[in-house]
């Protein structure tokens, strides 16, 4: 399949076509090799998705973790994803990359039929750094121990991921608009946990 084609390819597409391959594991350098300058927005989106289900407390920073480093370096301003080599031969096998595709794909179709390029004054050089810069904030408060935090960031960032990958200005007003109520839910909850803490703290120490 040309490069040019390629790009052109929708994210479910070119997923269902990876699904098709005769290998036993996909690697994410595999990953990074089909998806080529579109790699910042579909590893965004690989990896927000598993935080739009309910983890157990403590899996989100599996997904937080990857998450900063390749939001950092769309925010910096890399044109291409650089991983550690450890990470770019990491795999899944087959029928794991197959369930999860299968899992998300009609979402994403449905998505993706909204999508065009529009608005794409959002997406220049300082337009695109602050979306990264957002992200690597959201990637933060996924890796953080906080309740909810994982959802509302993780629906951000996949927002953000499709908005870069079909340079649609609506996805990514909506991605900014999840943004902002993750970080004021997170404030939200963050305030009443220390409030909470506080109290147990200071009755504690009156029964000391």
């Amino acid at each position: 399949m040309a490069a040019n084609a390629r790009h052109r390819l929708r994210l479910s597409t070119v997923l269902q076509r990876l699904v098709q391959d005769s290998e036993e594991r996909i690697e994410v350098a595999r990953l990074l090799e089909v998806f080529g300058d579109r790699g910042f927005g579909a590893l965004l989106f690989i990896l927000a998705v598993p935080n739009l289900v309910l983890l157990p407390p403590g899996v989100s920073a599996l997904f937080g973790l990857p998450l900063i480093l390749v939001a950092g370096q769309l925010a910096i301003g890399r044109k291409t994803v650089w991983l550690p080599h450890t990470i770019r031969r990491r795999s899944l096998t087959q029928s794991m990359f197959r369930k999860t595709v299968e899992l998300t794909r009609p979402y994403l179709r449905r998505a993706e039929r909204l999508l065009a390029p529009r608005l794409l004054f959002m997406f220049g050089n300082i337009g695109t750094r602050l979306i990264g810069l957002s992200c690597l904030i959201l990637a933060i408060l996924i890796a953080l121990p906080i309740p909810l935090a994982n959802f509302l960031s993780g629906l951000s960032i996949a927002a953000f991921s499709l908005a870069l990958l079909q340079r649609d200005g609506f996805a990514a007003t909506f991605g900014w608009a999840c943004a902002l109520v993750s970080a004021g839910a997170t404030i939200l909850v963050s305030g009443a946990v220390w409030i909470a803490g506080r109290e147990v703290f200071q009755h504690v120490l009156g029964w000391l």
